[in-house]
């Protein structure tokens, strides 16, 4: 690099050192025509000593006295001399502060982290900085043997040339990124600003180039944007992501009416009961692991283009196959005939997963509902799909789970009625529309009401609404657990008001029914100690119901908060017994006292030699056990005295009465008090 290239690239822009260089040259110039000049006045002086009309005498005039002549010369030859100085020691300093911003911008370009280059207009490097050896691999004399577009990202290299092109017709460059190719054969990415060099005339003839490598900040930026479109679990696209491509599909129909997809919604049964049994992480390996076998699944099915990773943290390419969340996954088939294509994929994909996962030295088997859905309108939209696919996936888990259901437009009235019915749910609970009505519980022997059944029942403006309605929907969304508080109070309040009314002995009693979400409130027992201490309920008198399946499902979950109860000293009932999956190593473990009867057994209980046997086993395991027994549905007067031989203590049902609001229930009470005592006095 020469000297003067070298300058003007240690200045901040193109101008300065120039003008300097200029001033440089012309002080030099000046002086030496200064120079020039004197010596020609000192040989002038001294010639016109010898021409013929200078005479010498001793009254010469002063001028022309050759004494005062040559002290003339010697001071002019001093000023002279003097000056000549002065301009060296001016010109020495110029050229020492260069110098020093020479030794400066040396230092910076070869300990700086950004390479910079020198390049002419034909791409040749006159100087690059030791930062392109350390950065990119390169020697000064292998980057000096080729061009500077050369380790260029051929995809890149048009843009550049067309940039450096812009900077020496414009003046003025712009900040752009581009790839490179490293020494061992990689890309890397730099940033680059190109800064023009102008000549003596003003010309541009170099570029000054400043390229930082921003690699790894490209690679942290893509990877932020890639966490933002995939699941962090188990790699696969979100929700986001399969969207954004399922949106593409549905404008790629509305273009050609020939292309047809559907979109799968997967849903794993069960899922919860891993997470329980075997704790999160199992959980997630699962995850992990049937992601990996759907879209292994869906690619035999040639319906998936792209790569699905075995492994955690690679990058999936294919959006085809997302995570929507939870034990969720979707699945977009493309171009497909028909929506019977759609079923036998989504039989293949369940057929696969039901094959043993290997998780934690476990075989675990799962199952999963799969619900279609297809475009039929030019209007849908992404999110309509994914809902409509869901809407058909509960259809399928309703149905009994393992089964795959196609989207129709009865679903979506379902699931628009279902989602009206939990606005008018919540609404109910704010205006206070819901009721407590009551059944009661006979002892079969004497025919006296002993207790109650509490359940709610919803006064709405058109009349009431029947539980089998809306206790669903209640349950799903949860509203099912402040609903039960108010039954709660509600029932106890009430007890206590007919127990003053109607003393007995024992005295009535109240069975309350709980759900699972109640039992996993983590302040059930002193919300229920408080509603007992409020009403001045013996704790004895309450009777809690939990469904079999809740009971014995998770023997060892549900257990220590039903011994919590059982301290307090409330009753507890298994209802609808018989239609789980009781046996009597898990009824052991529960600490009941009561077990109720399921109605699909009482009925025609004296006709029905099978239903006979299977109440018959109940009772007798019942008291075995030393618990009581309660047949529900208990209808007509034949099913009644059936019971009664089987030795069953207490029944309830539309025999005795159906379901009653409270003043119904008191003249109910005040007639059977009525009929006892008549009776014991007859």
């Amino acid at each position: 690099m020469d000297q003067q290239s070298f300058q003007q690239v240690s200045s901040s822009s193109p101008e300065p050192i120039p003008i300097e260089m200029r001033r440089i040259e012309s002080s030099e110039w000046w002086l030496w025509g200064f120079a020039v000049a004197v010596m020609l006045v000192l040989t002038l002086g001294i010639v016109s000593f010898t021409f013929p009309w200078f005479v010498w005498g001793t009254k010469t005039q002063y001028w022309f006295d050759l004494r005062e002549w040559v002290r003339g010369l010697a001071a002019l030859v001093l000023m002279f001399n003097v000056y000549t100085v002065y301009q060296h020691l001016q010109l020495f300093r110029i050229r020492r502060q260069l110098a020093e911003r020479d030794q400066l911008f040396q230092l910076i370009s070869e300990n700086a982290v950004d390479m910079i280059a020198l390049v002419d207009r034909d791409g040749r490097r006159l100087y690059s900085s030791p930062a392109y050896q350390k950065v990119l691999g390169y020697s000064s004399e292998e980057l000096k043997s080729t061009s500077s577009f050369e380790e260029i990202h051929p995809n890149d290299r048009l843009r550049v040339v067309r940039a450096a092109e812009k900077v020496y017709q414009s003046g003025s460059g712009e900040r752009m990124e581009y790839r490179i190719r490293h020494r061992d054969g990689s890309w890397r990415t730099l940033e680059s600003t190109a800064s023009p060099v102008r000549n003596a005339r003003g010309q541009i003839d170099k570029l000054v180039i400043v390229n930082r490598d921003i690699t790894e900040r490209k690679r942290a930026e893509e990877l932020v944007v890639y966490n933002a479109f995939h699941d962090g679990l188990t790699n696969l696209p979100n929700r986001a992501l399969f969207l954004d491509r399922l949106q593409h599909a549905l404008t790629l129909s509305k273009r050609n009416s020939n292309y047809k997809f559907a979109v799968l919604l997967v849903d794993v049964d069960e899922f919860k009961v891993v997470n329980d049994s075997l704790g999160h992480t199992a959980g997630d390996d699962l995850l992990i692991k049937i992601g990996q076998r759907l879209g292994a699944s869906v690619r035999r099915n040639d319906t998936v283009t792209g790569a699905i990773s075995d492994t955690p943290y690679t990058p999936v390419n294919d959006p085809s196959l997302a995570r929507l969340g939870g034990d969720e996954f979707a699945i977009l088939l493309e171009d497909i005939q028909d929506p019977i294509g759609a079923v036998r994929i989504a039989n293949r994909v369940q057929k696969d997963l039901q094959a043993p996962f290997a998780i934690h030295q476990e075989q675990i088997v799962i199952s999963a509902s799969i619900g279609i859905a297809s475009s039929v309108s030019p209007d849908t939209q992404a999110e309509d799909l994914v809902r409509n696919a869901d809407i058909a996936m509960y259809r399928a888990k309703r149905a009994g789970k393992g089964r795959c259901e196609v989207f129709d437009t009865a679903m979506h009235a379902g699931a628009v009625k279902r989602l009206n019915m939990e606005g008018d749910l919540r609404k109910a609970l704010e205006r206070g529309e819901f009721r407590v009505y009551y059944q009661p519980i006979v002892l079969l022997q004497t025919g006296r009401i002993v207790g109650f059944e509490a359940l709610t029942r919803w006064q709405r403006p058109q009349g009431i609404l029947s539980p089998i309605e809306f206790i669903a929907v209640a349950e799903e969304t949860g509203l099912i657990v402040p609903m039960n508080r108010l039954l709660l109070r509600e029932a106890c309040q009430r007890l206590r008001l007919w127990q003053a009314e109607f003393p007995c002995t024992p005295p009535l009693t109240m069975s309350v029914n709980m759900t699972a979400q109640e039992l996993a409130q983590p302040g059930l027992t002193s919300e229920m100690l408080n509603a007992l201490r409020e009403t001045g309920v013996d704790p004895g008198c309450l009777r809690v119901e939990i469904i079999e399946t809740i009971a014995m499902g998770d023997a060892e979950k549900s257990s220590p908060v039903l011994a919590q109860l059982k301290a307090l000293g409330v009753r507890l009932s298994v209802d609808d017994f018989g239609t789980g999956y009781s046996s009597l190593s898990r009824l052991r473990k529960i600490p009941v006292d009561t077990l109720k009867i399921d109605r699909a057994f009482i009925a025609n209980v004296d006709s029905d030699l099978e239903n006979l046997e299977v109440v018959r086993a109940i009772i007798v395991l019942a008291h075995n056990l030393g618990l009581q027994v309660v047949a529900e549905g208990t209808e007509t007067e034949q099913e009644v005295e059936q019971l009664k031989q089987l030795n069953c203590e207490m029944a309830q049902g539309y025999f005795f009465s159906r379901p009653a609001d409270d003043q119904a229930i008191f003249e109910l009470l005040a007639k059977n008090q009525n009929a006892r005592g008549a009776a014991v006095g007859g």
